[in-house]
């Protein structure tokens, strides 16, 4: 495999901020590897287990939730950082899915280089907006960059996506000791999607978790592993949740794991919130 310190790289402790006890960040080192496609699902799968769940398309420039569903929003995060509409006003519900989206803007740099100040108040919108949900998803850009740090140290937990590519490995190795760098590393949980299978990947988080423990003496839990499938692909074409099109396929059960994991970390870090 790729040497996976080759990406090593130094940056500014990101400032401390209040977090969302009920917000999960999903992020990743690079793109391709299913991010998306896991926050919309998971978002469903909450949903369906009672929640009441928001899905935030945090991939400012580059967003695609709305793609993914099929939706043409009227109202996105572009109104909110032009100041023409607060962010409770932009909230949709996803009808067919039962939860609520803010949708962001595709193909816009000016939002994947706002600056910090404007950063920072979308932030806090998100951290107010959130109070009104069970749970707050936060589909976040690939890689490290600014945005994402921002978002991230916002949440309660950062759920990592990876796969057993040596890219993919690489850079969320890379993701994972920037946010140690940045006080992070804590709150991150990995999840090994499009594995062959259970044992492979198992055999993919063990080899991040043995350069996580070498390098950076850190060992991020694995929140769980999401099985290649390929009812997966067929319900992104079809602009359709999986948990619609093919609730009983392989990558439906897998999901429904990685949610209970979910679960049990907002649990806990809600009785530790309210116990400060």
């Amino acid at each position: 495999m790729t040497d996976l310190t080759m990406k090593d790289r130094k940056t500014a402790p990101a400032p401390t901020f209040r977090r969302g006890n009920n917000i999960i960040a999903v992020a990743s080192g690079k793109g391709g590897v299913g991010k998306t496609w896991f926050s919309i699902t998971l978002a469903h799968s909450l949903t369906r287990m009672g929640k009441r769940v928001l899905l935030f398309d945090g991939d400012l420039g580059l967003a695609n939730v709305d793609v993914q569903l099929g939706l043409m929003p009227k109202r996105d995060l572009n109104d909110v950082i032009r100041g023409r509409l607060s962010i409770d006003k932009v909230i949709q519900t996803y009808e067919e899915g039962g939860f609520d989206i803010i949708a962001g803007r595709s193909g816009q740099a000016s939002l994947s280089a706002l600056p910090s100040q404007r950063l920072a108040i979308l932030r806090d919108q998100l951290l107010d907006v959130a109070s009104n949900y069970d749970v707050v998803i936060c589909d976040l850009g690939a890689g490290v960059d600014r945005t994402v740090r921002t978002f991230a140290a916002a949440a309660t937990r950062t759920v990592l996506i990876t796969t057993d590519e040596p890219t993919s490995l690489t850079d969320a190795y890379a993701f994972i000791k920037l946010g140690n760098a940045a006080g992070m590393s804590k709150n991150v949980s990995v999840v090994i999607n499009m594995a062959s299978s259970i044992s492979e990947g198992e055999k993919t988080y063990k080899t991040l978790l043995k350069a996580c423990e070498n390098f950076l003496r850190l060992t991020p839990p694995l929140a769980g592993m999401i099985r290649v499938d390929p009812k997966v692909k067929e319900s992104i074409r079809h602009q359709t949740p999986l948990l619609i099109r093919s609730p009983n396929t392989q990558a439906a059960e897998d999901i429904s794991k990685v949610t209970s994991f979910v679960q049990r970390y907002l649990n806990e870090a809600q009785k530790a919130m309210a116990g400060q």
